[in-house]
């Protein structure tokens, strides 16, 4: 099994590479690889962060933000797929699930996970379990990743060159 120090510095590195030989599309695929993979968790806040500092970043934050919603579409994929199993199983559960996400509108609740850390991965999987149009899911997490992710690479653009100002660099 391999550690996750040592599968963090071989994301870290590939990343590095794919935004040196690609730039934005890099960080695009980055993005999407980072939001595609359930409950892994990668780097990816930090590397928009870094590549913002380096590069232009409002395109990094928008690179970032169509990679990141895209790759959430596997979570709404998982729980689509797996409703049948999920009725079968446990429909109380799914049922629930649906007269919650039509109580509490979750469109906002979508962009609000997508816009924050919180495990937006869960929320795409109740989404496609209760049948939640793609367009809006896709609407309301690219809206939320846009807003991190622009957040995340100017951060890092005027962070860095505060610090820089700062030490005299």
């Amino acid at each position: 099994m391999m550690e996750s120090g040592s599968f963090l510095n071989g994301f870290v590195t590939w990343s590095n590479g794919l935004v040196q030989n690609f730039g934005y599309l890099g960080i695009f695929i980055i993005s999407f690889v980072g939001s595609a993979s359930i409950f892994l968790p990668v780097p990816t806040f930090t590397l928009i962060f870094v590549f913002g500092a380096i590069l232009n970043p409002w395109l990094v934050g928008f690179s970032a933000a169509i990679g990141s919603a895209l790759g959430e579409l596997t979570g709404y994929a998982v729980g689509l797929g797996g409703k049948k199993i999920i009725e079968k199983k446990n429909k109380r559960w799914l049922r629930i699930a649906e007269k919650w996400s039509e109580k509490y509108a979750i469109f906002w609740i979508i962009l609000l996970f997508a816009v924050t850390p919180l495990p937006d991965d869960v929320i795409g999987i109740v989404a496609g379990a209760v049948n939640y149009d793609v367009k809006k899911f896709l609407l309301a997490s690219f809206t939320g990743k846009l807003i991190l992710s622009l957040s995340l690479a100017l951060g890092g653009f005027y962070g860095i060159r505060w610090v820089l100002t700062v030490f005299g660099v």
